[in-house]
């Protein structure tokens, strides 16, 4: 019996969350979840945005549905954003975002790609200072991160059958830190491909890398890359699978899991009831297929999604109609299990 906590958080996380863990339990009907606050709202109530008791759930669980999260608009004290302390505290080192083609949404139909990024250092390590008017942060890349990552993504290549990786860095300008990120994802190829595996390996400077993104997506089966240049290339890549407001990850480490959508809190439709969940869902999809090992039940709940979005744009000849309710589109998803 899988174990899940579930944490709404801020705005329509509310919203979407319930939604998904709909889809999730009609598909692996013996989930046991157990509810947990984090977020901004959980801020001003308790004055951390990520309860201790919240941590310890998770590692109970050993997976997290997560919602979105708001933002104070300037800087708070004592304030850490709930996802980024998530992710660094519990060690969930990659993050694994997919961008598939999507029925009467994506712009193309021939895209399938997955961006593998290393989640805990780069430029989000949080070293940052000021001093006599001059601001300054520090980049980390470690030897030990890279080639943890590099394995991640080699681990995620052979599941999904997988055979290109593309490496995304910027070594010709940062030479120490990207060449040390570089080098060690290629020495794990490297060790792969003795061993065996079929890797096709090619690797791209990151501004040609988000030229190619936009003109030649197709190209992309797998990425790897750091922090903050995959955080960038995983949100332009959305484009192609309908918006950021679809797109699903997965924050993933080698026991715990935590999934969320990549849009935000959206307050300006909170409570209205008319949220897409479908990227809470999809990503709700990827904690059934990583952390459970349960292929079949997450090509379930894909498949689903997409009959569904055949649908609701009429064969893919419109757009989601915006009169369009969180619980029609969940009602849609259902239809389909």
């Amino acid at each position: 019996m899988p174990d899940l906590c579930v944490i709404p958080g801020d705005g329509i996380g509310l919203e979407v969350v319930p939604a998904a863990l709909q889809i999730l339990e009609a598909v692996i009907p013996d989930l046991n979840t157990v509810t947990a606050e984090a977020g901004w709202e959980c801020f001003q109530k308790h004055g951390v945005s990520v309860p201790p008791e919240t941590l310890e759930t998770i590692r109970n669980c050993g997976a997290a549905l997560f919602g979105a999260v708001s933002s104070p608009a300037k800087k708070v004290e004592g304030y850490r954003s709930a996802i980024l302390l998530l992710r660094q505290s519990l060690n969930l080192y990659a993050n694994i975002r997919p961008v598939r083609s999507l029925p009467g949404i994506s712009p193309r139909a021939d895209i399938d790609m997955i961006i593998v990024r290393e989640n805990t250092e780069g430029m989000y390590a949080g070293l940052e200072i000021m001093q006599d008017g001059r601001a300054t942060a520090t980049r980390v890349i470690t030897r030990t991160a890279s080639i943890r990552i590099a394995e991640m993504a080699i681990s995620i290549l052979k599941s999904q059958e997988r055979k290109k990786i593309t490496i995304v860095h910027k070594a010709n300008i940062l030479p120490l830190t990207d060449g040390l990120f570089r080098d060690s994802v290629r020495e794990v190829i490297d060790r792969s491909t003795r061993e065996g595996a079929q890797i096709t390996t090619d690797e791209i400077l990151v501004d040609l890398a988000a030229f190619k993104m936009l003109s030649a997506p197709q190209q992309y089966d797998m990425i790897v890359t750091t922090n903050l240049f995959g955080d960038i290339l995983s949100d332009a890549a959305a484009f192609w699978c309908g918006g950021m407001g679809l797109a699903p990850s997965l924050n993933l480490g080698n026991e715990l899991a935590l999934a969320e959508p990549v849009h935000g809190s959206a307050p300006d439709i909170a409570g209205k009831g008319i949220a897409n969940p479908i990227a809470t869902i999809l990503s709700a999809a990827l904690l059934a297929r990583f952390a459970w090992q349960r292929k079949s039940s997450a090509m379930k709940i894909e498949q689903a999604v997409r009959s569904a979005l055949i649908d609701l744009t009429e064969n893919g000849t419109q757009a989601i109609p915006p009169d369009m309710t969180t619980r029609m589109i969940v009602n849609a998803v259902l239809a389909h299990l």
